[in-house]
């Protein structure tokens, strides 16, 4: 089993378990891995340099580390930042109604008090959410990743 990590093109980092290096390349080439906060298909692998320890032997750090060039700049987004979004989003899927594309005319009802106030989500296309703000009804886009959709395992 490899564990590599993986980075988004919005430069969400996160890990995958794939069976071999063929097996990563196979599903990226296909479309399958996508960020599971952001839900970007376009993802790309880190570099990463695993660690052999041959001997119980260590030597000093400094003596081991040849002078390197400072590390590309990363996210200000750490793991705590995204796992405190992806709770978030649990919970707003947790607590909201998913009325799907009924989204537009289900916000028009609740707005003009034809059924009770409640939360919902959905899906709405651009000039849907357009009509809707110039009615006076703010929207908002949030996409899902694909694990949020289903049961969470």
């Amino acid at each position: 089993m490899k564990v590599l990590n993986l980075r988004c093109a919005n430069g969400h980092g996160f890990e995958g378990w794939f069976a071999s290096e063929d097996d990563f390349l196979e599903q990226n080439g296909r479309g399958l891995l996508e960020c599971p906060l952001c839900a970007d298909k376009v993802v790309t692998r880190l570099p990463s340099a695993p660690r052999l320890n041959l001997s119980g032997a260590r030597e000093p750090a400094a003596a081991m580390a040849p002078p390197q060039a400072s590390p590309p700049a990363q996210p200000a987004q750490s793991a705590d930042v995204q796992a405190a979004w992806l709770q978030a989003v649990r919970r707003l899927v947790a607590e909201t109604e998913d009325v799907g594309e009924r989204f537009a005319d289900e916000a028009r009802r609740i707005h003009y008090g034809e059924v009770p106030q409640r939360g919902i989500r959905g899906q709405a296309t651009p000039e849907q959410r357009e009509a809707l703000r110039d009615e006076g009804i703010e929207t908002f886009a949030l996409p899902l990743p694909a694990a949020l959709k289903g049961p969470v395992q």
